[in-house]
């Protein structure tokens, strides 16, 4: 991601941390910590280089540029393919799962109903987030991103309520 931000134009860490944050904000903010020693290691690596320094208002800061390398590096981090998942690696699964093995089918149920609700609440927050007249291609994008993992994770709740109650019944029949 850093890359990408760099193919800008050079700029020190302070600009890259705020041009994350703006361009992807449903994300994770990026920790300051984090973009330095991710520079650091892009340095190391010849995929970036320091392209001067800045002093505005406040201590200097090493602007850094792509090097070709890192042009290139960031070309082929374009054309990959991201495989699909290959592992269900969720806390919301493993809390259904643990549910379901601690807890009786009545505790599970509630847990699932509640996360069902805080799930359509967060799609509706989305949802205007989407439609509102001064939201960005960038707020679109990712609010669609998002609205159809919590679409997926809905289906899922509703099937393993189903699933749930379809239990119960057997087991108390």
């Amino acid at each position: 991601m850093l890359l990408g931000l760099l193919a800008a134009g050079s700029r020190h860490g302070y600009e890259l941390k705020r041009a994350h944050d703006e361009r992807l904000p449903r994300a994770r903010p990026l920790a300051f910590g984090q973009v330095y020693s991710t520079l650091g290691r892009l340095q190391r690596d010849g995929l970036v280089a320091p392209s001067g320094q800045e002093r505005e208002g406040g201590p200097e800061r090493t602007a850094y540029a792509l090097t070709a390398d890192g042009r290139a590096a960031l070309e082929r981090w374009l054309a990959e393919v991201e495989p699909p998942m290959p592992y269900v690696a969720s806390t919301l699964f493993a809390k259904v799962v643990v549910a379901l093995l601690v807890a009786d089918a009545d505790r599970a149920r509630d847990y699932l109903v509640a996360q069902r609700q805080a799930h359509t609440e967060r799609l509706r927050e989305l949802t205007a987030v989407k439609t509102a007249p001064s939201a960005s291609l960038d707020d679109i994008v990712a609010a669609d991103f998002a609205i159809a993992h919590l679409d997926a994770d809905l289906r899922w709740l509703r099937t393993t309520l189903d699933r749930v109650a379809d239990w119960h019944r057997e087991v108390h029949s």
